[in-house]
């Protein structure tokens, strides 16, 4: 079938998706010629990587694309879409913070991790230390008196009386104000704190004179912020100041390794991006990174990248410069950048493989004994007190390691009664993947026994799903974890000094631990609900207003309408007069 299918393939640019006996796509690839890439896979020899993805391929699509830009771009959204197992994401990457400086009429600023969410808007970065990020933008909102809410209002809130915000809110800013404050801040951001620090000292100076000691101190300490947070900030190259990036790769042992020194207004951050194993042409898997992480990042003014690799058609997708350089700094600075990617490799690449042999091992114990496939499991749990603040939960484990992004949180309403909570859970959670057609786990884990598995087993079998395997973890009389119980009740024995047993009792920890925190979630917040809550038309604002002012829940049901109106206005005070009037006719 696949060789028939491979000569009918175009010779024309765009993707290909290989897909498992399950139809579930495990590889998204781009090509010039779809024919010769994807026939490439099923002839000639492969590392073991490469043969381990082809071994797991049942069947493919593919989509013809218009250009070789076009390719690159749906690959991007192929792989955003499908989340495919061999494919290299920068998704499962930690992003590091970016300070955004938006270029509204009236801006605001704030650290934020996703930097091309909002377009009208400045971004710098990224920032290593988190801290540091945060640190910066406190100093520069005591600094400039920007905008401090989301949404603005029709009148002024504390800030302005604190001489933080300049109330645009309510008064008639001119807009060249601001603008020429986002100038500003943008220097000080960029390292240029001239301006500001002379501002700062003559004001302490004048307010010395005066013998306004607490305004002086104020400036003093200001100084002082802006000495230690600039300190924290090295500048590599003083004469270019150009947002730079330089990028390498070093692959060995089915592994690829990739390192970014990214130099932002002449200030280097060294960036450790990617450590994985490879399925795929390096230079392939290399190309596609950098595509990705453009998406999510702002691009620099160049891209510098090793001479020596093919980068046909990035140049097309991005809209910054890109350089191979041949020989001087420039060299010198991919040098490194692939230098440190080899470093991170050799260092890290004993642990990689470990924990890569254990969770292929593990998983190979675990289909041995259920002779199910392990790629995707998925674990669930309830948790309430005597039937209130009921909750469910949901884990996903795929080869072995958890994917935090796919765990599930339930409000579930049965009370004190787990087989009707399990059921609500697992039907929810099946009814919207058949729905949206997403993933199917090939295995799910019940905390528990016969109840668990049976409540599971009528979900299953009343959607349809035939094609996934119920098991159960059951404890003993210790409450320890014992054994795993399949569908039909038998018991599957685990070495208790196992690998295995170790995993799956730390799965259920994982599972346990989840639900119960957002057990302790839902009941904290329970718990501080107040009559106040049930009030028509007081929501949190006006509610934190009303206590402020009164103190009390019981002075606010013993104040008088005027007395109310000062706080939320007549009308809403009415309401909550005759709201108290009404409780207090209740028998």
């Amino acid at each position: 079938m696949l060789k028939n299918k491979l000569l009918t393939l175009p010779m024309s640019p765009g993707c290909y998706l290989m897909k498992n006996s399950h139809g579930e796509v495990i590889y998204v690839g781009k090509a010039k010629k779809l024919k010769n890439r994807v026939s490439q896979y099923f002839t000639g020899s492969h590392d073991n990587k490469t043969t381990k993805m082809v071994s797991n391929v049942a069947d493919f699509d593919y989509i013809v694309a218009g250009s070789e830009k076009e390719a690159f771009i749906l690959e991007y959204n192929l792989i955003k879409q499908y989340r495919p197992r061999y494919n290299i994401m920068f998704m499962d990457d930690a992003s590091y913070p970016y300070i955004r400086l938006t270029s509204e009429d009236y801006p605001t600023i704030k650290v934020v991790r996703d930097a091309k969410r909002v377009k009208n808007a400045q971004y710098f970065g990224p920032y290593p230390n988190a801290g540091y990020a945060h640190e910066l933008v406190n100093l520069i909102t005591e600094l400039y008196p920007l905008r401090r809410c989301r949404n603005m209002g029709n009148k002024v809130c504390l800030y302005y009386h604190l001489g933080k915000c300049l109330g645009p809110c309510e008064f008639d800013i001119d807009k060249e104000v601001y603008r020429q404050m986002s100038d500003s801040i943008t220097r000080f951001i960029k390292g240029d704190t001239s301006e500001m620090v002379s501002k700062l000292t003559s004001e302490r100076d004048r307010f010395a004179e005066e013998l306004k000691f607490e305004e002086a101190g104020r400036c003093q300490k200001l100084l002082e912020a802006i000495s230690h947070v600039t300190a924290d900030s090295q500048v590599q190259n003083e004469r270019d100041r150009r947002d730079e990036d330089f990028f390498a790769y070093y692959a060995d042992r089915g592994f690829i390794s990739i390192v970014g020194l990214l130099y932002r207004g002449g200030k280097l951050l060294h960036r450790h991006l990617l450590l994985k194993p490879l399925y795929d042409d390096p230079d392939e898997a290399f190309v596609s990174y950098l595509m990705q992480y453009y998406q999510k990042n702002p691009e620099p003014k160049i891209l510098f990248v090793p001479k020596e690799c093919d980068i046909e058609g990035l140049d097309e997708v991005l809209s910054c410069k890109i350089h191979q350089p041949e020989r001087g700094q420039k060299r010198k600075q991919v040098a490194l950048a692939k230098e440190n990617a080899r470093i991170n490799l050799d260092q890290k690449f004993d642990i990689a493989n470990k924990e890569i042999t254990d969770n292929e091992e593990i998983m190979a114990q675990l289909k041995e004994l259920t002779g199910c496939d392990t790629h995707r499991i998925e674990l669930y749990d309830n948790s309430h007190i005597s039937g209130e603040y009921a909750v469910g939960a949901m884990v996903v484990y795929i080869d072995g390691q958890p994917s935090k992004k796919d765990y599930r949180l339930y409000r579930v309403h049965n009370r004190n009664n787990d087989f009707a909570n399990m059921q609500e859970v697992l039907y929810r959670r099946f009814f919207r993947a058949l729905k949206e057609r997403t993933v199917l786990p090939d295995m799910i884990i019940v905390d528990g026994g016969e109840p668990q598995i049976r409540a599971a087993g009528e979900i299953i079998s009343k959607l349809g799903l035939h094609s996934v395997a119920i098991f159960g973890l059951v404890k003993n009389d210790r409450h320890q974890t014992a054994s795993l119980m399949n569908d039909e009740l038998e018991l599957l024995e685990i070495d208790r000094e196992s690998k295995l047993f170790f995993e799956l009792t730390r799965m259920q920890d994982e599972v346990h631990r989840f639900a119960i925190s957002f057990h302790k979630k839902v009941r904290s917040k329970e718990m501080t609900h107040s009559q106040l809550d049930d009030v028509p038309g007081v929501g949190p604002k006006r509610k934190k207003a009303l206590l402020r002012t009164f103190g009390t829940l019981k002075r606010i049901e013993e104040a008088s309408v005027e007395e109310l109106s000062e706080v939320v206005g007549p009308k809403q005070a009415r309401v909550i007069r005759e709201y108290f009037n009404q409780q207090d006719n209740v028998i």
